[in-house]
C-alpha cells in the first residue's frame, strides 16, 4: 500500500502543479474552466497559487512522512475540490464535474492513507 500511496500522491502534485500552474500564468486555457463558472480571474489565480504551494506540500510529505504537510496539502486540496464541486452544482454544470469528483475521491484515499 505504500507504494501505491506514493504513487497517487504524485500523480496528485502532478495534476495540480500542472492546474494551479496554468491558472496562475492566466493561460486562456487553465481560466476557461473557472470563468465557465462565473469565478473571476483574480479569485481563480489565487486558488491556483495555493494548488501549486499545496502540490508542493504532497511532494515535501513524501520526504518528511511525519510531518504534517502532506495531510494539510491534502486537506485544502479536498476542500478545494469540494468548492469546485459546489460551484459546478451552483452553475448547473454537473455534468462537466467529473473531474473534481474523481480528484476528490483520490485526495480522501491519501487523506486515509496518510
Amino acid at each position: 500500500m505504500h507504494l501505491t500511496h506514493n504513487i497517487l500522491v504524485v500523480l496528485l502534485a502532478l495534476i495540480f502543479a500542472i492546474a494551479g500552474l496554468s491558472k496562475v500564468a492566466g493561460s486562456p486555457k487553465g481560466l476557461s474552466g473557472t470563468r465557465d463558472l462565473g469565478v473571476k480571474d483574480f479569485i481563480a489565480r489565487s486558488v491556483g497559487g495555493l494548488e501549486t504551494i499545496a502540490a508542493l506540500g504532497l511532494i515535501f510529505g513524501l520526504r518528511y512522512p511525519d510531518s504534517l504537510f502532506a495531510w494539510l496539502a491534502a486537506a485544502f486540496l479536498w476542500c478545494a475540490m469540494a468548492g469546485s464541486i459546489f460551484l459546478h452544482s451552483k452553475a448547473k454544470k454537473l455534468r462537466i464535474a467529473f473531474p473534481p469528483f474523481l480528484l476528490i475521491t483520490l485526495l480522501s484515499v491519501v487523506l486515509v492513507t496518510v
